[in-house]
């Protein structure tokens, strides 16, 4: 019988977040793992998807989005950083963000081209550079401060490079570029005719006074960059599925010729109530609380990693922090990980998942903090006993 998977498949089998989720309901361990909430989303953005469900907006969307959630996702990036967006030839409504870095790549890569990772990475960026065609290089961040050396990523360009990803705030280490670094990647992209795709789906879980700045509106980087967003993660919907791209009209046109035949459109009901949402949002506090609330869970998973033995790292935006493992006497954070969820009862992300070659990456584990306070408690019990493993 002839090969079933095509070589393209070659080297990506079960993510890190399946098989994670997958022991952490084997062992009845508490997931901090997967990034998704546990707590429901705002009771109006539920009422509104049923109220669009009842007014029978059942039927397909436009393929690049319901006029009035295009229209509320150009208004909300107008009022929150002072570029004006065009809701009819620069808004693509998506399946989430990652169908949107999809439909990007596919987008604009010929075979061959390469593109620029900065890792640790979201997992799925390499895959789909490699499904589009393209070629994974990669510039690591400098643990445990994540600086990015410039240097490093203007050597990483070569005249085969199409194109770089950043994500901020920073999966998996809660990193919030500077304006002085995003400036310093604007002159790469325009020096070298890169087109940027930025990953900014946690822009609204800021903390410590950082402020998150869209590299798109960096002067001479409107035409050259694709802003990717979802409203999953702002209004813990995330299955749902609605996520955005946003870019001048060239780039959208071409994001639409390949996004219509990938999804062809996003589910209509929820787009409607997201429009909703982020209408309310405009007017209302609900940005500022949210970052609030998420401040509160992640100081309470900080003191509970650290009264563990677990030294955190700094954290200033997403919703993940990372804990120092070096010292557990584990070889990788993969053993460390599965060791937590079979034995402690709590599940955590090997970030080395995040990393070309895992033996690069530093011994740290990522915990999610989008949960309740009764479940960060729960896991800040069983993490107690983490001494008594320690050394037995």
């Amino acid at each position: 019988m002839q090969q079933v998977g095509a070589s393209r498949l070659s080297g990506f089998g079960e993510s890190v977040f399946s098989e994670m989720s997958r022991l952490a309901v084997e062992h009845e361990a508490i997931n901090l793992g997967q990034g998704f909430p546990d707590f429901p989303g705002p009771d109006l953005v539920k009422h509104a998807a049923a109220t669009a469900i009842n007014a029978d907006l059942n039927q397909y969307a436009p393929s690049h989005g319901l006029p009035r959630l295009r229209r509320a996702i150009a208004t909300t990036f107008e009022q929150s950083y002072g570029r004006a967006v065009d809701p009819d030839a620069e808004v693509t409504v998506t399946s989430g963000a990652t169908e949107a870095l999809l439909a990007t790549l596919l987008a604009i890569l010929e075979p061959g081209d390469e593109v620029i990772l900065i890792e640790p990475f979201y997992d799925a960026y390499p895959a789909q550079v490699v499904f589009a065609g393209g070629v994974p290089r990669y510039v690591p961040l400098q643990a445990p401060g994540w600086s990015l050396d410039l240097d490093a990523l203007a050597a990483a360009i070569s005249p085969r490079t199409r194109a770089i990803v950043l994500n901020t705030p920073h999966n998996p280490t809660g990193k919030v570029f500077s304006r002085e670094e995003l400036a310093g990647i604007a002159a790469l992209c325009q020096e070298h005719d890169l087109i940027a795709i930025s990953d900014e789906v946690y822009d609204r879980i800021i903390f410590d006074g950082a402020v998150h700045v869209p590299l798109a509106t960096l002067p001479g980087m409107w035409e050259r960059t694709v802003t990717v967003n979802s409203t999953g993660k702002t209004f813990s919907m995330t299955g749902w599925k609605v996520g955005y791209a946003i870019a001048a009209s060239a780039l959208t046109r071409a994001i639409r010729t390949t996004h219509q035949f990938i999804t062809f459109a996003t589910a209509t009901p929820f787009q409607d109530a997201m429009a909703a949402a982020m209408e309310d949002a405009l007017t209302s506090n609900y940005y500022a609380e949210l970052a609030a609330m998420y401040t509160r869970l992640r100081d309470q998973l900080h003191q509970a990693l650290e009264g563990a033995g677990l030294p955190v790292l700094p954290c200033r935006g997403s919703y993940f922090l990372l804990a120092d493992i070096s010292g557990l006497g584990f070889d990788t954070d993969v053993a460390f990980c599965r060791f937590l969820t079979t034995e402690v009862g709590v599940a955590a992300i090997p970030p080395s998942a995040f990393y070309a070659d895992p033996a690069t990456a530093p011994l740290l584990a990522r915990f999610c903090f989008a949960k309740r306070p009764e479940t960060i408690a729960a896991a800040a019990e069983r993490l107690s006993a983490l001494a008594t493993f320690r050394h037995s």
